[in-house]
C-alpha cells in the first residue's frame, strides 16, 4: 500500500476528511496520512482505540513515536494521557491497549536504527515550554543532529520570517490554524514539506503545533 509514500512531494492532508479504517485488531481504527508497505510499513496515522480494546504484542523494529491527541494510551510501562509525547526507540516491544479509549498520532518506522532513546514528555506541563521567535514558545521534544521534534505556540497575528528545510518538514495542527504560500491548515491538518522547502508561515487565530524537521531524507 502506498499513500503519500514519496517523500520528495508535498503533502497535506485534513484528517477530518477521512474514513476511520478498521485495523487487524477490533476497536482499533486508523486514518491513514502517509503508508509505505502493507501491515508492517513506514506509516503516519491517527489511530483511535475503543475503550477496553487492546492491540497484540509486537516488536517495533524501527521504532515508534506517538503524541497522544485524546483520552488515555497505555502499555505495560505506564498510562500517557492527553499531551503525552513518548517515542520508543528501533528494537523496543510493547502491548498497547486504552481502558477508557485513546486517540494518538502515531509514526512507525521512520528512526535511525542508532537511536536508542526512550522518551516521555508531557507537552501540557508549562514549566517545560520556553521562549522562542517573538510571538512564539515551544517545547523540545527530541534532538539530534539529524532530527528535531518539537511543539510550538504561536500567538495570534504572527508571522515569521522565511525557513529553510533542506532535510524537509512535517507538522500537525493541534489548535488554530497557520498559512503558507501553499495554503491554509486548519486544526487536525497534517503537512509534509519534502527537502528543500522554504516557507513563510503566518497565523491571524494563533496555532499549536507539532513540527518534526531533519528527518525526510534519509
Amino acid at each position: 500500500m502506498k499513500i503519500h509514500a514519496d517523500l520528495s512531494k508535498r503533502a497535506a492532508v485534513d484528517t477530518s476528511d477521512l474514513e476511520w479504517v478498521p485495523s487487524p485488531m477490533a476497536g482499533v481504527d486508523r486514518r491513514m496520512l502517509e503508508r509505505d508497505g502493507a501491515e508492517v510499513a513506514r506509516a503516519t496515522s491517527i489511530v483511535r482505540y475503543a475503550a477496553g480494546s487492546a492491540f497484540s504484542a509486537h516488536t517495533h523494529d524501527l521504532g515508534e513515536e506517538f503524541l497522544v491527541l485524546d483520552g488515555v494510551f497505555s502499555d505495560e510501562t505506564a498510562d500517557f494521557p492527553k499531551g503525552m509525547y513518548v517515542r520508543n526507540p528501533p528494537g523496543s516491544r510493547h502491548v498497547p491497549s486504552s481502558g477508557p479509549g485513546a486517540v494518538i498520532l502515531v509514526k512507525l518506522r521512520q528512526m535511525d536504527p542508532e537511536d536508542d532513546a526512550f522518551i516521555r514528555v508531557n507537552t501540557l506541563d508549562p514549566a517545560a515550554w520556553q521562549d522562542g521567535r517573538p510571538g512564539e514558545t515551544l517545547l523540545p521534544l527530541h534532538v539530534r543532529p539529524d532530527e528535531e521534534v518539537v511543539m510550538l505556540h504561536w500567538s495570534p497575528d504572527t508571522q515569521f520570517d522565511t525557513q529553510d528545510f533542506p532535510a524537509g518538514a512535517e507538522y500537525f495542527v493541534l489548535e488554530g490554524r497557520f498559512k503558507d504560500a501553499d495554503g491554509t491548515y486548519d486544526q487536525g491538518t497534517w503537512l509534509r514539506l519534502p527537502p528543500g522547502s522554504r516557507q513563510t508561515i503566518s497565523t491571524d487565530t494563533g496555532a499549536h503545533v507539532w513540527r518534526k524537521t531533519g528527518h525526510l531524507d534519509r
